[in-house]
């Protein structure tokens, strides 16, 4: 699979690496795809990794990891062309703010982004999560939602590369609930000092 993934921060950097080694090419949307940082990023990942402006990064994948602080993504998004039949997946959180209309992040980048397949993912774990999943033995739940079933398959799949336990939590109006779920990641991480290396997990029997 081709990614592009827009925004090098700490959510980008450890997926993009996690999804090289299982065999997918990823091309890094950046303002500065030519800094120091970023070409560092790239030598790291491999696989025939590149960096591109986050336009040409876009235009060069059928997935998309939008990875950005929420404040900017949608400024972010409509910079980016027509995205109509590609796969966004969302891993913002508003923390701080409330979207608007007290909607989710993802229902409207979906709104914004009409004929676009927004799948909310990767938003309620932290990185040392992302890149090993594992804890004690057990894989941690990667919770998606989406309206599209064949866009949900293709996050669940690339949920499943890295070692999560994929749930599918069903449409894309379970977005506010995986959003609020994030909040209280960060509670438990940092206002109760539990650490971030934590995850959630669905128990089935």
């Amino acid at each position: 699979m081709h990614i592009a993934i827009l925004g090098t921060g700490d959510v980008g950097s450890t997926l993009g690496p996690g999804w090289a080694r299982a065999g997918h090419t990823i091309v890094y949307g950046s303002r500065t795809p030519t800094s120091a940082t970023v070409r560092e990023l790239v030598e790291q990942t491999g696989n025939g990794a590149s960096a591109a402006l986050p336009a040409q990064a876009a235009a060069q994948a059928d997935t998309l990891l939008l990875a950005t602080p929420w404040h900017v993504a949608r400024d972010y998004v409509a910079g980016l062309g027509d995205l109509r039949g590609k796969v966004l997946l969302d891993a913002t959180n508003a923390i701080r703010e409330r979207p608007e209309g007290n909607r989710s992040c993802a229902e409207m980048l979906a709104r914004a982004l009409p004929g676009t397949h927004v799948v909310k993912a990767f938003n309620a774990i932290g990185t040392a999560g992302m890149e090993d999943p594992s804890f004690e033995g057990r894989a941690a739940s990667l919770l998606v939602c989406g309206d599209d079933a064949d866009a949900k398959a293709r996050a669940a799949r690339l949920g499943s590369d890295l070692g999560f336990d994929v749930v599918d939590c069903g449409g894309l109006h379970a977005a506010e609930q995986l959003e609020h779920l994030a909040r209280l990641w960060v509670h438990l991480a940092y206002g109760m000092e539990q650490g971030p290396d934590i995850a959630f997990r669905l128990l089935r029997r």
